[in-house]
This record gives structure tokens, sequence and C-alpha cells, in this order.
């Protein structure tokens, strides 16, 4: 789905008094004043009334009856110093599904603009903008798994463009001095590279080129290295313009407390430490898993997250005996996916019970000759 709009990136005018941010903008936000909280207001003092809050904790938690900051200065702070993006930079979101719908927000009128996005990938990103009226310019990476060659003339009517890096499902990656390239050849355009990833493959990120690119966005989260999914923390970083827009439409208190205290502990010395040890843990069940499905006789793609796409002939049998182990794992009804199924990398016991079943003698060789991809 292709929506034309007058104010499409085809159509944008260099303005000297306008940022790309601005000109990109949904032009009713730049008259918008920002809802300010009282947390954002601020204030000295003793006795805090100044936001309807209770003045009984009744929690072991301090502070859980005041609201929290809107972006905790300690918790961007650590972020700054792990990512080495500057702090006006980084904006902390509610995982980076949160990130998308900021982005989409911002930028495109409902009804009028587009995004963009090359499949198979993440399904949120057209979700988020089917659910606010915002069209969707469906592409296809190339049998490779890379961006196809005319993929600027492909999203010349897309206010954002989306690149998962590296990719979910297919665990593929793009290099960086491509996804530059990207960057350079979109310019009217705000391309988000994801890198919920990037931990598992950190020498693809392109976070150190958001000064280099005004139209640059990158999402983090802390769910998948950090092992921190149920706290739902991620992050947003971009050009101060960008974020200035992004910081109109957020919520009043997006990280709750006990969020951005976790989420600090995991980003200290000793935390960052630990997820990189537990990043070479999984690392090694994933080369472990991965000699086994190809032994198997599946096709199995190069793995560059925390999981592995491995494609059957005999999938639905495949799919069965997994289940009846008692293992759950993804399959998908992209047509682009027929026959493949995602197995995230697990602890060393994990592992073991699902290389059992490939082990099985109740489960039939794979004996598709497959091509390597």
């Amino acid at each position: 789905m292709t929506n034309q709009n007058p104010n499409s990136t085809s159509s944008v005018t260099s303005n000297s008094n306008l940022s790309l941010a601005e000109q990109l903008a949904r032009p009713e936000l730049l008259a918008l004043t920002p809802y300010e909280s009282a947390r954002r207001i601020g204030g000295r003092g003793d006795v805090w009334i100044n936001a309807n809050e209770s003045p009984f904790n009744n929690s072991d938690l301090a502070k859980l009856n005041r609201y929290p900051e809107c972006q905790p200065e300690s918790l961007i702070k650590a972020y700054s110093d792990y990512s080495g993006v500057a702090a006006q930079s980084i904006v902390s979101t509610r995982g980076a599904d949160e990130g998308i719908e900021l982005l989409i927000r911002a930028f495109c009128t409902p009804g009028k603009d587009s995004i963009a996005c090359f499949g198979p990938t993440y399904g949120m990103y057209a979700i988020s903008a089917q659910t606010f009226n915002v069209g969707v310019i469906s592409l296809s990476l190339t049998d490779q798994y890379q961006l196809p060659s005319d993929f600027a003339a492909q999203t010349a009517d897309a206010k954002i463009v989306f690149i998962c890096n590296p990719n979910n499902p297919t665990g593929t990656i793009i290099n960086k001095k491509d996804i530059e390239q990207a960057i350079a050849a979109m310019p009217n355009a705000i391309v988000v590279v994801d890198e919920a990833y990037i931990e598992f493959s950190s020498t693809y990120s392109v976070a150190d080129l958001i000064d280099t690119y005004p139209n640059l966005v990158v999402l983090r989260t802390l769910s998948k290295a950090f092992a921190l999914a149920g706290a739902r923390c991620g992050f947003l970083m971009a050009n101060t313009d960008i974020i200035d827009l992004i910081m109109r439409v957020i919520a009043p208190y997006p990280v709750p407390l006990p969020v951005s205290e976790v989420a600090e502990k995991a980003l200290s010395e000793q935390g960052i430490s630990l997820m990189q040890q537990q990043v070479g843990l999984l690392k090694e069940q994933g080369i472990r898993l991965s000699q086994a499905l190809t032994q198997y006789g599946a096709n199995v793609l190069p793995a560059n997250g925390n999981f592995v796409l491995a494609e059957f002939e005999n999938t639905q049998q495949v799919s069965q005996a997994v289940q009846q182990a008692g293992i759950v794992a993804r399959a998908y009804k992209d047509a682009r996916l027929k026959n493949r199924i995602r197995f995230s990398f697990s602890n060393e016991s994990d592992t073991d019970r699902l290389i059992a079943v490939f082990s099985s003698n109740t489960l039939s060789p794979n004996t598709k000759d497959y091509q390597q991809q």
C-alpha cells in the first residue's frame, strides 16, 4: 500500500529556517506546546504537593508513591556511557516498540503518509503504522537478505524507512557500509535502524553515525542481550532535532521507577560485563544448535542475533516433534518464510533437549537437497 502525499519525501524542499526533522514532522506538531508534567516542570522544596500524588509509600521501594522523571537523568547517562551516544541524543522508551510508534506519530500524518520496510522482517513496523492509518510500502530483501539495488526509488514516497539489522527473523546482517550508503541515499526520509540484536554483532552498529546524518534514528533495547524483556526498557537515539519532536509526543512518565533502577544496574560496569559473558554463552549454544540442525539436513541461515532460522522439507513433522517434546519455537505465516522455524538460543540444558529431538529415531531425516543462500 502506498499513499501519495503532497508532503512526501520526494517533495521535501530545503528551508533554511527549518531542520530536516521539522520539514518531515507532522505540521501541527511544530506549533504544539508539549504537556508539562509535574516532574518536567520540576521545582525545589521539602513538601511536594504539585502532582496529586499520595503521600503514603506502601512499598519497600523508595519514592514509589511519586511519579518518576520523564527521562531519568542517571539512566540516560548510563546508556550514553554504554553506547557512546551523547545524552541529549537519547530518549528512553517502553521497549523499542514504543520508539517505533513515537516515530510514526511524530512524522506520519494519518491517511496521507507512508512508512517502508524490507521483509521478511519484524512485523510491528507495519502493524504500528496500520493502527495509525499510515500506509505501508512493503518491500523485499534480496535472496541474500540484502537491500535491493533500487531501494531508494522504491522508498521515495516513505516518510520513515525501517531497516532491522541484524534482521529478525532471518538473523542475517547488512554490512555497515551498505547501511550508511542507504542512509545517505535517502536524505529526505527518516531512516530507522533497529539494532535490537546488536550486542550479538556489535561491529555492525551505526550509532556512531548519528552526528553525521540528520535523518538517522537508531533503536535499541535491553530485552535481548541484557535479559530484561519483562522490564520493557528501550532507547531511541537520534540528533537533537528529532529528539525534540519525539519529546513532544511521548507520554508524561514513560519510564517506571523500578524499570529505571533495574536498567541502571544492568548498565553498570558489572552489568555490562555479565551481559557480554552471557552473550558469549548464548553464541556457543547457537553454534551447537546450528550444527545439529545442519547435520539433520536443514538449511540454516547464519546467525547474527540470539536465534537461528532453519528451513525444513518436513516442517510439519518437525513442528509436531518439537511441540511433543514440550518446546515452543516460532513458525510464520509469511509466504517468504514457508517451511521455516526460528529457534531462540538458550542455556545448555535447553539446547541439549532441542538437539535430542533432531537426534531421535522417531524424527525422519530431512532429505531435501537445499541450495545454500
